[in-house]
């Protein structure tokens, strides 16, 4: 038994040298231009890729032009007036509230899985975070902000 496990223990050194990066060779090259080599052929095989296909489905794929495909499409519903006619602010504004309410309640994911080792001064923090953001709700609802009047 004593040979086998000399052998085995030899053999497993010997793997884990050749595992191990050789430091004097790679001091030697730290700045060489052959280092990037892998990182270039790996992006010229992308490039080439993206540009074959690409040039498949151009050349493979149908390529009927008629008035129903050449028309603006959105959704299902057909265009109807000008695009650029002005929207109410009141739909950005709301998107931007529901963000930052939305954000508030991630916030509470770190406080929720350290609680017990937050103690009191954890509660007392999260309360005044929650506070802040009440204060700024009720100030949104006193400005009527999320009042639709159109």
């Amino acid at each position: 038994m004593l040979p086998y496990f000399c052998c085995r223990s030899n053999i497993m050194e010997m793997d884990i040298f050749l595992l191990q990066a050789n430091t004097v060779s790679a001091a030697n090259n730290a700045n060489s231009a052959l280092n990037y080599l892998p990182i270039g052929i790996q992006l010229l095989f992308a490039i080439g890729f993206v540009a074959a296909v690409l040039g498949l489905t151009h050349l493979i794929g149908p390529s009927r032009k008629t008035s129903d495909k050449l028309q603006n499409f959105e959704s299902g519903i057909e265009s109807v007036g000008n695009a650029r006619q002005p929207m109410a602010i009141k739909y950005f504004l709301v998107a931007i509230l529901f963000v930052l309410f939305d954000v508030e309640v991630i916030f509470f994911y770190p406080y929720a899985v350290n609680f017990r080792e937050l103690k009191w001064a954890g509660f007392s923090a999260v309360l005044l975070f929650v506070g802040l953001f009440l204060v700024g709700f009720i100030y949104i609802i006193k400005k009527g902000a999320l009042t639709w009047e159109d």
